[in-house]
């Protein structure tokens, strides 16, 4: 079997040439002192395209994200080996002033090194030293924390002539001088007030800055990767991952192919796929390979009806890197319904399969398969499972998987699907060893939820939050669970450092590992295995058994990947550790929060490790609540709706985010002033406009209910139990008014109340322009227009006063079919309040809980009328 690198062979040429000067560290002419703005200057404007090529030939800088444009994180340096370890020590640290997380891979070019942190601020920093030289900060508007999944972090920047290349989170590319760190220019990547984000980080490919975006689990967002001029900024190609509407003139020729692969109108969520991670350049091939994302909404009889592979979601796509025109695809989850994005990290290798070389690229995507592609045709060489997976069987002869029967949750029950949303492997890089051969993968052991929300009347199609949140996780906790023994037990989660060989399509061992959120890895010549993880240990491993020969106590947790590198000769390791972004936000395992530091290390270092301190953990808080049942359900539905992706449920520990039920009283206090009027907005607390004071009330007090039960001996999963049952209590009640009942139904009066009863609003006194914006969130389904075609759901032009069963022959589900009548301001006030208590198995998601709404919407609906 041959390991060898793709361009090894050339770069070794090109080396002994003298065409890539830097040999093992970049010149430094001798009137430039290291370090200062006529040295960095020289040193970056030497890394062109040539250079990154060449990357392989020059093994003492780190010039992109995954060292080299194969992105196999593997180092040949062979000064720090398993012989001397022993001598391994702290060269410096360095101390930041941020706390949300870093993913970030630094870029080290002779000797000055490039990262980013949360918020997308840019750091340039003197290796020799450990000393900051600049940062740059875009200046993110705090608010944007509303729209990102998963935490205000950057995955890092791209270097190329003199500029350092960074992605900010509400959606600029900036190119910055390296040298200064002063802005050379900035481009808006995409639509200005949008649900799109930018969390990786930029490549580099022909004298061009490649950039993807973030954000599929929100409406409105339709994923693409731009390439812009790197010396100017202007946009040179734009490649979209899935189809817009079909009315309009597709952007590219095989987006009309692609076109037949949806139905429905899935245009007008967005459609999702977006490339928010892995984005690769073969200079062999003149390639750039997308990794795409999930769709939006994450169910795809939501988003396309009838069914379809929806290409290019979950898609590994190839374009020419000159024009962005289309190659090929490989698509790894037809008609993806779980979030198995494949923006996971791509690696491009020539090895031997079968007695004969392939020029291959690997992916361990979310789906649980390991993936060795063929990167000249796309065509699949081999995938096998490397993780416990329960949704597919196999990958068939055809290359598509064989899916077990349930897997799409499309019975009304939530399935315990492995792996979770979170996959079997997520973001984290991975390293491949060419001396042993072996992929390594920080894998996730994990099963999640999935289910169909479409029928509650409080998440319109799908729709989970106030700032559109379109995933599938079951949101009814009450409902009946189908559980795969098998799986990783419900609610459990761990982590596991594996070991694979890609050519048998097996594993070799696995280590496993308490957190299933960890860092990236490093692998070298010297056999050497490298990863921090999230009990804030840095540990050195044999490659080849992974047996740990030396570790390293970091203090916090780590989700960064480490690097190597030399100055002036002299092998440097440097890992950053800050705990955080999108799944550290809710836990960690150590028992303080840390600041940023980065930590470097070499033979003989001799600096001394950073304080420890002492534990921050917080009591839970001594509220109290008298609550009712129905109040409780609804605090759950909306904290879970509003709160939990940062905060947690209640009563766990806290990650980089405080968990809710360990505040102090001043924030219950001020709870409205925080959630409502932006009190903590300037450090990331958005605004949550959606919500009203009866209902940050109703959140204040489920999260003091939890605190108290726990107080009171139960554990965290009894609460959640018990609150389950007022979830369904309230669910079946339907949304509350503005002023909360004395006394909650009994389940009889729920099964038997007549929607229609009880005081109406003064719907008359409904204004129509705010009904019209209020009504916005209808119209996936609805058109508004006289002689308006229909959709999944009837053109509403003249609905009021009409047949409730039927409206010029748009029949509606069997729910309202048989029902008498028409569509009186009663009864329209009925069905937007509860649709599903109006009438029970309607496929209507829509509902509009507060009274002045419903007035609006039914004031807006009244003025759609023949003249």
């Amino acid at each position: 079997m041959q390991h060898n690198g793709i361009y090894r062979s050339a770069a070794a040429l090109l080396l002994a040439l003298g065409v890539w000067g830097c040999s093992e560290t970049s010149p430094t002419p001798e009137a430039a002192q290291p370090g200062s703005a006529e040295h960095i200057a020289n040193v970056t404007q030497q890394v062109d395209d040539e250079a990154l090529r060449a990357a392989d030939a020059n093994q003492g800088d780190w010039l992109s994200y995954g060292r080299n444009y194969s992105e196999d994180r593997y180092s040949e340096l062979d000064q720090i080996k398993p012989e001397n370890l022993d001598q391994l020590g702290i060269a410096w640290t360095l101390e930041l002033n941020s706390t949300r997380g870093i993913q970030a891979t630094p870029l080290v070019v002779d000797g000055i090194m490039y990262f980013t942190g949360p918020w997308s601020v840019l750091y340039a920093v003197d290796a020799r030293k450990g000393e900051i030289i600049w940062t740059f900060d875009p200046e993110v508007p705090r608010a944007k924390a509303a729209d990102i999944c998963c935490g205000v972090v950057n995955r890092g920047v791209a270097l190329y002539k003199g500029a350092i290349f960074v992605g900010t989170l509400d959606g600029r590319l900036i190119s910055v001088d390296a040298a200064s760190g002063e802005q050379n220019w900035s481009v808006m990547t995409v639509p200005e007030d949008s649900n799109y984000s930018i969390t990786g980080a930029p490549r580099i490919a022909n004298g061009k800055v490649l950039i993807g975006n973030a954000g599929a689990e929100y409406a409105g967002v339709r994923g693409y990767v731009t390439a812009y001029d790197a010396t100017t900024g202007q946009e040179v190609w734009r490649f979209y991952t899935v189809p817009g509407d079909p009315s309009l003139p597709f952007e590219n020729p095989i987006l009309e192919m692609a076109a037949e692969t949806w139905t429905g109108e899935w245009w007008k969520q967005g459609g999702g796929g977006t490339a928010w991670d892995s984005i690769v350049f073969d200079p062999e091939f003149n390639s750039v390979y997308i990794g795409v994302g999930n769709g939006t909404h994450w169910d795809r009889r939501i988003r396309s009806p009838e069914g379809g592979d929806n290409l290019f979601l979950s898609s590994i796509v190839a374009v020419d890197a000159d024009t962005g025109a289309y190659k090929w695809h490989y698509q790894t989850t037809p008609g993806d319904t779980w979030d198995y994005t494949a923006t996971q990290p791509i690696m491009l290798a020539d090895m031997d399969i079968d007695g004969a070389p392939r020029k291959v690229l690997m992916q361990a995507p979310k789906n649980g398969f390991f993936y060795v592609i063929d990167r000249e045709d796309g065509a699949l060489i081999s995938a096998k499972p490397f993780s416990y997976v329960n949704w597919a069987k196999e990958i068939g002869p055809d290359g598509r998987p064989v899916e077990e029967p349930g897997a799409r949750y499309d019975d009304g029950r939530t399935h315990w699907i492995a792996p979770s949303s979170h996959g079997a492997h997520n973001w984290f890089p991975m390293s491949y060893n060419h001396e042993t051969g072996l992929v390594y993968i920080p894998g996730v052991l994990q099963s999640g939820p999935y289910g169909d929300n479409s029928d509650m009347s409080f998440s319109p199609n799908g729709i989970m939050r106030g700032n559109e949140y379109a995933v599938s996780i079951a949101f009814k906790a009450y409902n009946e669970q189908v559980i795969d023994p098998d799986a990783p037990p419900p609610g459990q989660s761990s982590g596991e450092l594996i070991a694979y060989d890609p050519v048998k399509q097996e594993r070799v061992w696995a280590i496993p590992q308490p957190s299933r959120y960890n860092g990236g890895l490093l692998s070298t010549k010297t056999g050497l295995l490298m990863q921090g993880d999230a009990e804030g240990k840095f540990s050195i491993r044999d490659a080849q058994t992974g047996t740990i020969l030396k570790q390293f106590d970091v203090n916090s947790g780590v989700i960064s990947a480490p690097i190597t590198y030399l100055v002036d000769g002299e092998q440097y390791i440097t890992l950053i550790a800050e705990w955080g972004g999108g799944q550290g936000q809710t836990f960690r395992l150590t028992d303080a929060l840390y600041f940023g530091t980065v930590y470097t290390f070499k033979l003989g270092g001799t600096a001394p490790a950073p304080e420890k301190l002492p534990s921050d953990r917080r009591e839970l808080t001594a509220r109290t609540t008298d609550a009712t049942s129905l109040e409780l359900g609804w605090g759950y539905i909306l904290y879970m709706q509003n709160c939990a992706s940062c905060h947690d449920v209640p009563g766990g520990n806290g990650g980089a985010i405080p968990n809710l039920a360990r505040s102090s009283d001043a924030v219950y206090d001020n709870l409205e002033a925080i959630v409502l009027e932006g009190a903590y907005a300037g450090i990331g607390m958005p605004v949550q406009e959606h919500l009203n004071a009866d209902e940050v009330d109703l959140i204040r007090n489920f999260i003091y209910y939890v605190a108290q039960s726990m107080r009171e001996g139960q554990s965290r999963g009894e609460v959640l139990t018990t609150v389950a049952e007022y979830q369904r209590i309230a669910f079946e009640h339907g949304p509350l008014p503005a002023s909360l009942p004395d006394e909650q139904p009994s389940s009889e009066e729920l099964d038997t109340a007549d929607p229609t009863s009880g005081p109406l609003p003064e719907i008359f006194d409904g204004d129509p322009e705010a009904g019209q914006r209020a009504a916005a969130m209808c119209s996936t389904c609805h058109t508004f227009n006289q002689g308006g075609a229909n959709g999944m759901g009837p053109n509403l032009w003249g609905v009021v006063s009409s047949d409730i069963a039927s409206v010029d022959g748009f029949r509606y589900s069997n729910a309202l079919q048989d029902l008498e009548g028409n569509w009186t301001v009663e009864a329209l006030d009925a069905y937007l309040k509860s649709p599903t208590q109006f009438a029970r198995g309607t496929t209507m998601a829509v509902g509009a809980p507060r009274d002045d709404q419903r007035a609006d919407i039914i004031a807006y609906l009244g003025t759609l009328q023949d003249d």
